[in-house]
């Protein structure tokens, strides 16, 4: 019996998440919207790229909540997108109210699910899930970092012409211009980055990284970025599902670790059957430190607005 998931929201995200998992194979699906049409829409469609691709996973467009019961994961991607010159932090306010609404739903109708969220202000956007449903931090963690590791791998492996496969790169701190690319853990093939390039370039894709959901906003004009996006999500349902117990960058509830509590923030993770199963710690330099406290802070402010 194939596992059940529920993406919440059928936007560009939503349903690039959907044509993501659905070859995979090991998940049916329910696209759930408040508009009518859209979701049972873009199921359809990707359901008839069955046949081409070659998988049977089934598809639900649905607008009722009923359809999602007994969800194993809930994925919110349901908010106000962001758009140019709008910050995250501007998110926070109308964001709150609307993933509050839909966490009511999700633990109402799948008591034992896990939920991934992946709502700007994504780190505070957890926090808020994870106040309303009441659920254990194994069971509420966000898409960040799988993210932008990956936008920092992108442009290291273009600027040194190598596969991106073989760049490594881990982000920590809150998903927003105050990341934290740890340079010292990034490698090509296991070599370090500052043996391949110049400090003054790398300080340049650092920087790009940090401004990379900004940059994309800024070319579409009319919403923000959804390909990339939806493929960390559904890396991290896959090692969720499939109990691949990868170690993955992503915003989960900190009790100390790192020397931060009572917020979420990007850190090295276990992802298996129960969720977060490890989270990892590991020894950072005092730039570093400095860094992630600075994200802390600014985390802490904005999560402090949805007064939760």
């Amino acid at each position: 019996m194939r596992s059940k998931v529920t993406i919440v929201g059928a936007g560009q995200t939503g349903g690039a998440m959907a044509r993501e998992l659905a070859p995979k194979g090991f998940a049916d699906i329910v696209l759930l919207d408040v508009v009518e049409g859209i979701p049972q829409g873009k199921a359809l469609d990707i359901s008839q790229a069955g046949p081409i691709i070659g998988f049977d996973s089934h598809i639900t467009g649905s607008n009722d909540w009923r359809d999602t019961t007994g969800s194993d994961i809930v994925v919110i991607t349901s908010g106000k997108p962001r758009l140019p010159g709008m910050s995250r932090d501007d998110l926070v306010t109308a964001n709150t109210e609307i993933v509050k609404a839909v966490t009511e739903q999700a633990v109402k109708y799948s008591p034992n699910a896990i939920i991934i969220v992946f709502v700007n202000p994504l780190d505070v956007m957890c926090y808020v899930v994870k106040k309303v449903s009441g659920f254990p931090r194994e069971r509420v963690f966000g898409q960040s970092g799988v993210l932008d590791a990956a936008r920092f791998r992108s442009f290291i492996a273009r600027e040194l012409d190598v596969s991106m496969e073989d760049v490594q790169a881990y982000v920590l701190g809150g998903h927003g211009d105050d990341m934290v690319p740890l340079v010292r853990h990034t490698t090509v093939c296991g070599i370090p980055i500052s043996e391949l390039m110049p400090v003054d370039r790398i300080a340049v894709l650092v920087e790009r990284t940090r401004k990379g959901g900004g940059e994309i906003v800024n070319l579409l004009k009319t919403g923000s970025a959804y390909y990339a996006p939806a493929a960390a999500t559904i890396q991290m349902v896959e090692s969720v599902l499939l109990d691949r117990k990868r170690v993955l960058p992503c915003s989960v509830y900190l009790e100390g670790e790192f020397g931060v509590s009572g917020i979420f923030m990007g850190v090295p993770v276990k992802l298996g059957a129960r969720g977060v199963e490890q989270i990892i710690e590991i020894k950072l330099t005092d730039e570093e430190r400095d860094m992630f406290e600075r994200s802390a802070e600014s985390v802490r402010e904005v999560t402090k607005v949805t007064g939760l």
